[in-house]
């Protein structure tokens, strides 16, 4: 029973907190309120900062923290079916209704359209944290420069390279050459 409570809480938690996983706060504090013995409103400090060290998103990793808390492995895993089933359900919905239009030349052309946006995006994000990192204390950091020039010449002769590789190696040159401090 107490799965199917779970589950019930985290699918109305992830149902309606839109704006992303801080926007669950309200929500578990609530949760504490009425389900004090599954969490208490001291631990959403801790969910929240183990959510925030931990990869994937945030309100994910609370929904299976306070599963987890609850009712063992398999209450987390309850608890994150239920974050994760609204939004899989919505976007079911969406696909299938874009699915009806997708034949339609105009939103063939507005999709066309907006890929220059979307890298124009994310090279400006891009741009924007070599600046900070290359700049970040008002002088040019050599060391920072140097990793990434090393690192873009590397990704566009090794194309086939996994990302995670990638990451990987920068983090490790970043921590040998001690680009960020």
């Amino acid at each position: 029973m107490i799965y199917l409570a779970l589950f019930w809480q985290f699918f109305k938690i992830g149902l309606f907190s839109i704006g992303g996983g801080l926007a669950t706060l309200p929500f578990l504090y609530k949760l504490a309120e009425t389900h004090p013995h599954w969490i208490t409103a001291s631990q959403i400090g801790d969910m929240v900062a183990i959510s925030e060290s931990t990869p994937g998103p945030i309100g994910i990793n609370m929904a299976t923290y306070a599963g987890f808390q609850s009712a063992g492995y398999l209450g987390g895993v309850i608890a994150t079916l239920g974050e994760v089933a609204p939004s899989v359900i919505i976007i079911i919905i969406i696909a299938r209704f874009l699915a009806n239009f997708d034949k339609n030349p105009t939103v063939k052309d507005a999709f066309w359209a907006l890929r220059p946006s979307v890298v124009g995006l994310i090279a400006f994000a891009g741009l924007k944290l070599l600046g900070i990192v290359v700049y970040g204390q008002g002088v040019f950091n050599t060391q920072a420069a140097l990793v990434f020039a090393i690192l873009t010449v590397a990704v566009l002769t090794f194309k086939r390279v996994h990302p995670l590789i990638w990451i990987s190696i920068g983090a490790i040159l970043g921590m040998v050459f001690n680009v960020g401090g």
